[in-house]
């Protein structure tokens, strides 16, 4: 006696653009080809979508020297903090296509993302300086760049705005204004009238008594802070209307933010050489602008 052998459904597989549909008894399920993140020791190439580009950074662990057991740990958490940072901009690449003008990548995801790695390569530094000789020079790993074609300047092909492009953002309206002169001890400064005025905590006047020693250093660091205050101050004036409702936030109070915890650090760390380094001037690092 012959016995009819069982019907299977036949699958059927079809590769399109890099997601795979897959046909199986009828039910068709779509697998989308997401960005992927790549990373090296600290993650020195992050892959995005190929419209956005890619964020590269340079790399950090192979500069260093000998990591004494003592710092090994904050190194680790640090170097880890580093791919961190370039995944979320990289997010955040994606995330904002279309967005502001020209200048946006560079302003609200490039320049962050050097501030932050300015932080985080000075704290390994420290780290290391602890116990061993500090490494120099790290800074300059810091900036990152973006290659391949990106579209993160507001408009498309042929000049035709993308969706979410920068048409009818109202970010930071107002009259421009001209620049005014950073404030008293060279933590406060006057923007334009019409862009507002950012405001920062005084730091001179919350540090202990400088070692003579450190005094050079320190009030080059002082000055700088106020140089980074009226730089801030003027991009508030020259960005006027550019980018959504979180712009300034994002672009230059940020920013700012981080270059001042870096700026603040540097200023503990001289005191520091030879006298009770100052705890907690990591809390004046923030700004807040003033319409």
């Amino acid at each position: 006696m012959s016995r009819a052998l069982p019907k299977y459904n036949k699958r059927r597989v079809t590769f399109i653009g890099g997601a795979a549909a897959v046909a199986l008894s009828g039910t068709v399920i779509a697998g989308f080809a997401l960005a992927g993140e790549g990373s090296k020791s600290d993650g020195t190439s992050a892959r995005t979508l190929a419209g956005p580009g890619t964020i590269t950074c340079p790399d950090v662990k192979s500069k260093l020297p000998a990591v004494p057991a003592s710092a090994k740990a904050e190194v680790d958490r640090n170097l880890t903090l580093l791919n961190t940072q370039i995944q979320e901009a990289n997010k955040r690449l994606v995330d904002t296509v279309g967005q502001g003008g020209p200048n946006f990548v560079q302003n609200a995801i490039l320049g962050p993302l050097k501030d932050k790695r300015v932080s985080t390569v000075n704290r390994i530094a420290t780290a290391i300086g602890r116990t061993a000789a500090k490494p120099q020079g790290l800074d300059s790993l810091a900036a990152c760049t973006l290659n391949g074609a990106g579209t993160n300047a507001g408009g498309g092909a042929a000049g035709k705005p993308q969706a979410g492009g920068n048409a009818g953002n109202t970010g930071n309206t107002g009259n421009t204004g001209n620049t005014g002169n950073a404030g008293n001890a060279g933590n406060a400064g006057n923007g334009g009238g019409g862009a507002g005025t950012i405001t920062c905590p005084d730091v001179k006047s919350k540090l202990p008594a400088v070692p003579a020693s450190a005094k050079a250093e320190v009030d080059r660091n002082l000055t700088l802070l106020n140089t980074q205050i009226q730089e801030a101050n003027k991009r508030l004036v020259d960005t006027v209307g550019q980018g959504g409702p979180n712009f300034v936030q994002n672009a230059i109070l940020g920013p700012l933010k981080d270059k001042r915890v870096s700026t603040v650090n540097r200023i503990a760390t001289a005191i520091g050489r030879t006298a009770a380094k100052p705890q907690g001037l990591d809390s004046l690092a923030a700004c807040t602008l003033t319409k």
